[in-house]
């Protein structure tokens, strides 16, 4: 699709800024219970260290400030998520498609992309000369 690579620094800002801002909202609905509330049953520590990770990293990510380290975080977060949250309670089947882990599998590695390309374009970072990576 050689018709879209003039525009992928632009595509890869929007996935950036899509990823921090869909994050962003599950921080929210666990620590302040917007957007449905907390899920029921969820222990003190999810609800206070993955919803402040997913509110802090999701801004982060969002706004293109320090977008590595937030998203390699976030990656581990979204790691530990789909193994504790839905690895473990499915009986330790690891498929996505049964344990009904997709979007934390899939934060996870878009994430740690996230991580390893840096803030890129549209971002605090490369207003500030900062770090840009493409």
């Amino acid at each position: 699709m050689g018709f879209l690579r003039p525009h992928a620094d632009r595509i890869y800002a929007l996935l950036r800024i899509m990823t921090g801002f869909m994050f962003l909202f599950h921080g929210l609905q666990k620590l302040f219970g917007m957007f449905g509330g907390t899920p029921p049953g969820a222990p003190a520590f999810v609800v206070y260290v993955a919803g402040g990770i997913e509110l802090v990293c999701g801004v982060l990510v969002l706004i293109g400030l320090f977008a590595g380290p937030a998203a390699f975080l976030a990656s581990g977060t979204m790691a530990v998520a789909y193994f504790i949250g839905h690895v473990a309670p499915a009986g330790w089947n690891i498929l996505p498609i049964v344990n009904k882990g997709e979007l934390a599998a899939l934060y996870c590695f878009v994430f740690l992309y996230i991580a390893a390309r840096g803030s890129g374009i549209w971002s605090v970072d490369a207003a500030r000369g900062g770090t840009r990576r493409a």
